[in-house]
């Protein structure tokens, strides 16, 4: 089983959208029962708190299934609990690798497409929308990745 943990500010936007995203794409794949796939924040502020109502929007809008989501903290334990560990943007990447420390399972979504530019946070651009299409688009690319990497292990 690969663990993936996704990782934002406050866990109500972005890393939700992520999760929800992602377990949809392994379904697709096939490989939803090789993933477990969560998510978390670097920040205290919205521990505790559902997914943000524009965020749950734009997942239905795209046919996206989500259920009730409880936002919560990384700690130091998920780096040894986790195979990937998927922050969004460059500040949450330095918040991660303060609080985890450095390892080689810490990586920006973007870059399973190659890419440096940073999925920006929606709370703040209320691009919902952009916000979706990058992270399906970085899920998408991880996936196909995932699928590869499990069929090399079979």
């Amino acid at each position: 089983m690969i663990r993936i943990l996704f990782i934002c500010h406050g866990n109500i936007c972005r890393s939700p959208m992520a999760e929800f995203i992602m377990k949809s794409l392994a379904k697709k794949y096939s490989i939803d029962k090789e993933l477990y796939i969560t998510s978390k924040a670097t920040s205290m502020e919205e521990i505790g708190n559902d997914i943000y109502p524009p965020a749950k929007k734009v997942l239905s809008n795209n046919s996206i299934p989500y259920e009730k989501h409880s936002a919560s903290r990384i700690v130091k334990a998920d780096l040894d609990s986790f195979d990937l560990i998927i922050g969004m943007d460059t500040y949450n990447m330095q918040n991660i690798r303060r609080m985890l420390g450095d390892s080689p399972k810490i990586h920006k979504l973007c870059e399973y497409s190659n890419t440096e530019v940073d999925v920006d946070d929606p709370w703040y651009t209320r691009d919902f929308d952009q916000c979706f299409g990058e992270i399906y688009a970085h899920c998408n690319n991880l996936c196909k990745r995932l699928c590869k990497t499990l069929a090399n292990k079979n």
